[in-house]
C-alpha cells in the first residue's frame, strides 16, 4: 500500500468514530452543567507561546513539538496542549472585560512527537476546561469534580484521584533549592535524561518512571513541608471542598505535572489496568501564566482529558455507554417502482427531520431489506408500482416484525406520529422536528 496514516496517528471509522464523538459530546455536556462555555482556538499557534507558557526546558518544548517556519518566516507550532492557547485568547480577546471568572471549555486535536504506544499518540484528542480569574479553592475542586462527574456518568470505577500542591512563587524556590541540593548528591544514580533535568527542571526528576531514578529519589524532600501559609491554607480548603463533594482522593507529594506553568493545586485521575499510560485526566492551577504571556496578573485553574485514554478505560472495564444512532427510515423500492416518486418521499422525510436513506446500488428488494437491517433502520417503507397505483405503501417495523399499509399521501405524517410515540421508550434516535 502506497499511503498510510503517519506514525502515531490513526483513522477512526464508524462505529468507533461515533463512539468518540459521543464521548466528546458527553464531556461537553458535563462541562456545560458547571457553567463552562465553548472556546475554539487555532490548531496552529506561535511557537513562542508554548516556549514561554510550558517552559523552554520541558520535554514537550525540547523534544515533542511539531514546529515549522512558514513562508513568511513566522515560527509556528501545532498545539501540543490546550491551556496556553486559551490563556492567549483570554488576553488577546479581552475576555476579562466580560466579567470574571471566565469559565471556558475546549475540545480538539493536540500534537506531540512522542514514542507511540498504547494510550500515547502523536495526534490525540483532548477535552478540557479553564476557570480564569478566581483564587477561590472551591473552583479547584469544581475543576476536579467535572472529571469525576463524567466518569460516574459513564459507569466507570477503579480510578484514583491523586492530589498535590506544588507551591507558589513564594515557597517553591526554597523547595527547589533543597531538591537541587539533594539531587546533586545522587546524580550518578540517575538516568542520563534526569541528570540533565536535575539542573534545568529538578521537579521533572520526581516524575521519571526509570527504576533506578525512582530508587534514587525515594528519600528526596517533598513540597509539603515547604508550603507557605497561604498554599497550605488553600490546599486544606481544596481538600475540604472535595470532601463536601464526596470525592475521595489520595495525597501524592511526589506527583508533579510536566508543564512549568503549574502552581498550587495539581491532580491526576489514574485508572487501574491501563499500564504506564494510566492518567486519563489531569490538571492544576496556573496563577502566573496569564502574566507570563503578557496579560495582567490573573489566576487560573484547569484540566484536560484524553479521549483515547477514556476509550481505553471503558474498554478495560467492558463498558460501552455510547448510544448508537439509528436510521429512522429506510425506503425500499420494489422492481418497476417510479423512482421519482420514491426520491420525492425521501426528500420530504429529510425535510421533516427524519433521518432517511434508500438504495443507490441497484439492489433487489430482498437485498434492500438486508441493507436496512445493517443500517439499523427503525422503519422500512416498501414502495412498489402496484401499491402506488392503489395509493398506499407498506411500513415495516423491523424491531417488532410487524407491517401495515398507509395512504401514500399521508406517509410522512404517519411516520412522524409513529416515531413520536416511540420516543419515550427509545431515546436513541436522530428524529428531530418542531412541526
Amino acid at each position: 500500500m502506497k499511503y498510510r496514516a503517519p506514525k502515531g496517528t490513526f483513522d477512526l471509522v464508524y462505529p468507533d468514530s461515533e463512539k468518540a464523538n459521543w464521548l466528546v459530546r458527553s464531556a461537553c455536556e458535563v462541562m456545560a452543567l458547571y457553567g463552562y462555555e465553548r472556546i475554539i482556538t487555532p490548531i496552529i499557534e506561535s511557537a513562542d507561546l508554548f516556549r514561554r507558557g510550558i517552559g523552554d526546558d520541558s520535554d514537550i518544548v525540547t523534544k515533542e513539538m511539531y514546529s515549522f517556519e512558514d513562508q513568511g518566516g513566522e515560527s509556528l507550532t501545532l498545539r501540543p496542549e490546550g491551556t496556553a492557547p486559551v490563556a492567549r485568547a483570554f488576553i488577546e480577546r479581552g475576555l476579562a472585560s466580560r466579567g470574571l471568572p471566565q469559565k471556558l471549555y475546549y475540545a480538539g486535536p493536540m500534537f506531540r512527537r512522542e514514542r507511540p504506544q498504547a494510550g500515547r499518540f502523536r495526534q490525540f484528542f483532548q477535552v478540557g476546561a479553564e476557570a480564569i480569574g478566581s483564587v477561590d479553592p472551591f473552583i479547584d475542586a469544581e475543576i476536579i469534580a467535572i472529571s469525576d462527574h463524567l466518569f460516574k456518568r459513564l459507569g466507570l470505577s477503579g480510578y484514583t484521584l491523586f492530589l498535590n500542591n506544588v507551591g507558589c512563587g513564594e515557597c517553591r524556590p526554597k523547595y527547589m533549592s533543597r531538591l537541587s541540593e539533594f539531587l546533586g548528591a545522587v546524580i550518578p544514580a540517575l538516568c542520563g535524561e534526569c541528570q540533565r533535568r536535575a539542573s534545568l527542571n529538578p521537579l521533572r526528576v520526581l516524575d521519571c518512571k526509570n527504576g533506578s531514578c525512582r530508587r534514587a529519589v525515594a528519600d528526596a524532600p517533598t513540597m509539603g513541608s515547604y508550603l507557605c501559609g497561604r498554599c497550605r491554607e488553600n490546599f486544606d480548603a481544596v481538600m475540604m471542598s472535595l470532601d463536601r463533594l464526596s470525592i475521595t482522593f489520595e495525597i501524592d507529594e511526589r506527583m508533579v505535572r510536566g508543564l512549568d506553568y503549574y502552581t498550587g493545586t495539581a491532580f491526576e485521575f489514574q485508572f487501574e489496568g491501563l499500564g504506564a499510560q494510566n492518567t486519563v485526566s489531569a490538571g492544576g492551577r496556573y496563577d502566573y501564566l496569564i502574566e507570563q504571556l503578557g496579560g495582567p496578573p490573573t489566576p487560573g485553574v484547569g484540566y484536560s482529558l484524553g479521549v483515547e485514554r477514556l476509550v481505553m478505560a471503558l474498554d478495560a472495564q467492558g463498558l460501552d455507554p455510547c448510544e448508537r444512532l439509528r436510521l429512522d427510515l429506510f425506503i425500499a423500492g420494489a422492481p418497476g417502482v417510479d423512482r421519482d416518486r420514491l426520491l420525492d418521499i425521501l426528500a420530504r422525510a429529510r425535510e421533516e427531520g427524519i433521518s432517511a436513506d434508500t438504495d443507490v446500488m441497484g439492489r433487489g428488494l430482498k437485498a434492500q431489506m438486508k441493507q436496512a437491517d445493517r443500517m439499523r433502520a427503525r422503519l422500512v417503507l416498501i414502495i412498489g408500482p402496484d401499491e402506488l397505483e392503489r395509493g398506499e405503501v407498506t411500513v415495516r417495523d423491523l424491531d417488532a416484525s410487524e407491517q401495515w399499509q398507509i395512504p401514500v399521501e399521508m406517509v410522512i405524517e404517519k411516520v412522524i406520529d409513529f416515531l413520536k410515540r416511540i420516543m419515550g421508550s427509545n431515546q436513541n434516535m436522530r428524529f428531530v422536528t418542531d412541526k
